[in-house]
């Protein structure tokens, strides 16, 4: 009988198309996309001078909505990146992947401590480990994928593979200093956040328009 061409016949059994994986992982990040905007809540019925004041008091939600908003694009635009390597996933990656979801799950969490409270250097602190754990479980699916490479799209990895890493772990350095500044300002320590996501974008346009782009650099966007 004609086997269906794919991974070696020892391991296909074990292998898995990618599409429900992406699909859960896609819904997972509109929820979490949609429940930080309902964060956002002006008092009804408001007397015309008061209103001023009320949109005073929601700045702080409305700035962690604004972090939450770009860091979850952040690492939406990230797991897309993933798996458009991706071929077929297995047992081990589809845990992974889980894995990376669920501090990806905790922003909106996060981020209403940090609307709730700007001014305790804590809130930073807890949004900063959130955010760090997404960033590792980020790294962690970058690694299984780059040492796994019979699961990729052929030619889907590059030589280079430590640049991707680098890539990965700038958000972490600049998350640790986020939480470190907070103790002096938590309002310096939020606008560290805030100019993450612009930072990293940053850096990776300028990896790929060097003169050498890897395979890496431009999968990342």
């Amino acid at each position: 009988m004609t086997g269906e061409a794919g991974p070696d016949d020892s391991v296909h059994a074990q292998l898995r198309s990618t599409d429900r994986v992406k699909a859960l992982s896609d819904g997972v990040f509109a929820i979490v996309l949609t429940i930080l905007v309902l964060e956002l809540k002006v008092p009804p019925h408001l007397p015309h001078k008061s209103l001023l004041e009320a949109l005073r008091e929601l700045r702080p939600t409305l700035i962690a909505w604004v972090i939450s908003f770009l860091i979850s694009g952040m690492y939406w635009v990230a797991h897309r990146d993933i798996f458009a390597r991706v071929r077929w996933v297995n047992r081990d990656l589809v845990w992974l992947n889980l894995l990376f979801l669920l501090p990806c799950a905790l922003i909106p969490f996060a981020s209403s401590i940090l609307g709730e409270y700007p001014d305790d250097p804590r809130s930073v602190q807890i949004y900063g480990v959130v955010v760090i754990l997404g960033s590792l479980m980020r790294l962690a699916l970058y690694a299984y994928v780059a040492r796994h490479p019979a699961l990729l799209w052929p030619g889907a990895l590059g030589a280079k593979v430590t640049l991707g890493y680098l890539l990965v772990l700038l958000p972490v350095v600049a998350y640790l200093i986020a939480m470190a500044v907070a103790q002096v300002s938590p309002t310096a320590g939020a606008i560290i956040f805030l100019i993450v996501p612009g930072t990293y974008f940053l850096a990776v346009t300028i990896a790929r328009d060097s003169s050498a782009p890897t395979a890496e650099v431009e999968e990342f966007s």
